[in-house]
């Protein structure tokens, strides 16, 4: 007994050694990962000329009024290289864009709600292949049944609705005693149902993001704001992030402007002040943002789910995440004919490249391979956006591309 005893106790401190000296490598290996800094482009093997003809494009378009303003930010390596702020937040007021100014995010907001996604699964709450109506009463049975959360998250849901919400929104009332709400809107679209086979087709849907929204609150047991604060923005230290325009500090907000591609004045869509556009936080849209904060987002994705010693998400999930998902929706010919697919809240290019845009103006790239986060955010869309060149430029600047992290 003494000697089995003993041998008990010797496998105990062995495997507590082992756990030790792995969770050490993982803390050393963690603490090596970049965390964003302002550093020179030749440090990180870029051209500063070819950078600065990049942001001269942006420079050129708000003189020409192609735009009424726009911060950019490049980095490296984590070494942001570029980060710039030109033109105006308000031009009537002759209030200048700057580097902290926030932004409407729009469908920028898909993928943090995607992450949160995937943050619930990790926990073991959730799993993508389950059902919505496991979660959703009013998905549970026909027309509703057969969408899962991976559907959701693709776009392949055969969700048709076309606007974010039915219109009216419900009023309050016996029946709907919390109305309007997220989750009571989103209740409607459950019994509607898919127009489509859920997984044979790609259509963008912000019902379908809305529907995830609803979900993580119900799974989490918290209102959707507070959890992406509690999971994702507080431990990024994104603290400039939100989820609604009633919040935010009117006095670093960008109107948001407007005007038919290449014809007409620029007019005020959105001021600081006016009402939100929905009177709850919705998953579709709706993130408040800086051009800091966000990239602090991508460089955690860049980094495999790790930012400034924090694992928000494991490699396993960045790599589900940012992998091309819709490809078998198509036929052969239609995938060699495209660009790219969608993951689970990006849009994932044949090359890796991995974005997202919104509506508003705001645009954000991560290339892996040069080990690259891009952002392009304005609060103009309808003008000549030069951000495509401004990509391709920033792409050019790099001497030697790297070998990414995976």
């Amino acid at each position: 007994m003494l000697m089995r005893s003993t041998c008990n106790r010797s496998v105990v401190k062995r495997s507590i050694l082992h756990a030790f000296l792995l969770l050490l490598l993982w803390s050393c290996s963690s603490s090596r990962l970049p965390t964003l800094r302002y550093g020179t482009a030749q440090e990180v093997g870029m051209d500063a000329d070819t950078l600065a003809c990049a942001v001269d494009l942006f420079r050129q378009a708000v003189d020409k009024d192609e735009l009424r303003g726009v911060v950019l930010l490049v980095a490296r390596q984590g070494v942001v290289v570029v980060h710039e702020a030109i033109g105006w937040r308000d031009k009537e007021n002759e209030f200048p864009m700057q580097k902290d100014s926030l932004f409407r995010m729009a469908s920028n907001t898909k993928p943090t709600i995607a992450t949160a996604v995937l943050i619930l699964a990790e926990d073991g709450k959730l799993a993508l292949s389950d059902a919505a109506g496991e979660y959703l009463p009013a998905f549970a049975a026909r027309p509703g049944a057969g969408i899962t959360i991976h559907h959701l998250l693709t776009h392949t849901s055969g969700l048709r609705i076309g606007s974010i919400f039915l219109r009216p929104l419900l009023e309050k009332s016996p029946e709907h005693p919390d109305a309007p709400s997220l989750q009571v809107e989103v209740a409607r679209f459950g019994e509607i149902g898919p127009e489509e086979e859920p997984g044979t087709t790609y259509s963008y849907s912000n019902p379908g993001f809305n529907t995830l929204g609803a979900i993580i609150e119900v799974v989490s047991g918290q209102p959707l704001n507070v959890f992406l604060k509690e999971r994702l923005y507080d431990p990024l230290g994104m603290y400039d992030s939100l989820n609604h325009e009633s919040q935010s500090d009117h006095a670093r907000m960008s109107k948001v402007y407007s005007r038919r591609r290449g014809e007409g004045e620029w007019y005020a869509r959105w001021s600081p002040g006016d009402p939100p556009d929905y009177p709850f936080v919705r998953a579709s849209g709706g993130m408040i943002s800086t051009a800091w904060d966000y990239a602090i987002f991508y460089q955690m994705y860049l980094n495999d789910g790790v930012y400034n010693g924090r694992r928000i998400l494991s490699e396993e999930s960045v790599e589900q995440g940012t992998s091309q998902q819709t490809m078998e929706v198509y036929t052969l010919e239609e995938q060699e004919s495209r660009r790219g697919f969608y993951g689970y809240g990006w849009n994932v290019s044949q090359e890796g490249i991995y974005s997202h845009g919104g509506s508003d103006g705001t645009y954000a790239w991560v290339d892996p391979n040069r080990e690259i986060i891009g952002l392009v955010f304005t609060q103009s869309p309808g003008g000549e956006n030069p951000r495509s060149e401004f990509r391709d430029l920033v792409a050019a600047s790099v001497s030697e591309p790297g070998q990414g992290r995976r």
